[in-house]
């Protein structure tokens, strides 16, 4: 699929709130139950600023003027003064640069920026797709860390999650993706553990139960509760013109967003009954497809407005 045409997304390995919480979204044409607000709380605007750089900003590859994103921001609900912190604060953090004219600026993706929103977007648009036979062999890390450690710790367990890895106790990771091996590897290469680490490739030997490794390594039943609620919010939910298409697309993503984090994608080997992952993916692409010219429509609107302003 074009990449102009999905659109991308900020992973959790750039954004450590990967729950896809959302702003509340008052101002917005289509908003949430209250309940589910409730139940999801309000998201900062730096989340909503990086859903909306990876949806509209990094396929272009163009820079983007503040005035553009702050009426992005502001079509969400968020109001001025945050979205400038939002702005601000991911500049520092190196995955914006700015360039002045004038009174106005200019802002573009660094390369760093740029790389972590590609991986994004390979992750959440490659996510649950394209599912193969499982040959039963699970990949297991073993890398014993301190609790001292604990930005260390904090930094491996976001990398390890975001590859799908699951930890049922301290210092052990599995997954049945063997298909991880080189990225954990690069993982614990990158954060010097070699020398603490190893892993293994193979079948599991019988003692056991593999649904109770399951459930201590993963929350499958509040992730299969967020696929509902997913479903629910999504599957039929409609959209009328640019701004509410706009709007939709952003809330949806900044929803899905979370699932690759959050879900190990289990071959349908390792589940008892029907998972609703695969009917939400399905609801995501289907209703993405189906805003995604709109929003963009919209987008290009506000980009006209920002370029506008003095």
């Amino acid at each position: 699929m074009d990449p102009s045409a999905r659109g991308s997304f900020v992973g959790s390995a750039v954004d450590p709130e990967p729950s896809g919480v959302r702003v509340s979204n008052s101002a917005a044409p289509t908003s949430l139950s209250a309940t589910r607000r409730r139940q999801i709380g309000s998201a900062s605007a730096r989340s909503t600023l990086l859903t909306i750089l990876g949806e509209f900003v990094h396929p272009r590859g163009e820079p983007v003027w503040t005035a553009t994103l702050i009426e992005a921001l502001g079509a969400m609900g968020i109001e001025e003064k945050s979205a400038r912190q939002a702005l601000t604060r991911t500049a520092a953090e190196g995955l914006l640069e700015s360039t002045r004219h004038g009174r106005r600026v200019l802002w573009s993706l660094t390369p760093h920026g740029h790389d972590l929103l590609e991986q994004g977007t390979q992750r959440i648009y490659g996510f649950m797709r394209g599912r193969r036979p499982w040959d039963g062999r699970w990949l297991v890390l073993s890398v014993p860390i301190p609790e001292t450690h604990r930005q260390l710790r904090h930094r491996l367990r976001t990398r390890l999650t975001w590859l799908g890895l699951g930890s049922p106790t301290p210092g052990l990771w599995i997954s049945p993706d063997t298909g991880h091996a080189n990225e954990v590897h690069a993982v614990i290469r990158d954060l010097g553990l070699e020398n603490q680490a190893f892993s293994w490739v193979g079948p599991a030997g019988g003692i056991g139960l593999e649904s109770r490794l399951l459930a201590d390594a993963w929350d499958l039943e509040q992730v299969e509760d967020l696929y509902l609620q997913f479903i629910e919010e999504f599957e039929v939910r409609e959209a009328e013109g640019d701004l509410e298409c706009f709007v939709a697309q952003v809330q949806m993503v900044q929803d899905w967003r979370r699932f690759p984090f959050l879900d190990p994608d289990l071959p349908p080997e390792l589940l008892d009954h029907d998972w609703p992952g695969p009917r939400a993916a399905n609801a995501f692409h289907e209703r993405h497809a189906r805003w995604n010219v709109r929003a963009r429509a919209a987008w290009e609107a506000f980009d006209r407005a920002g370029g506008s302003k003095p």
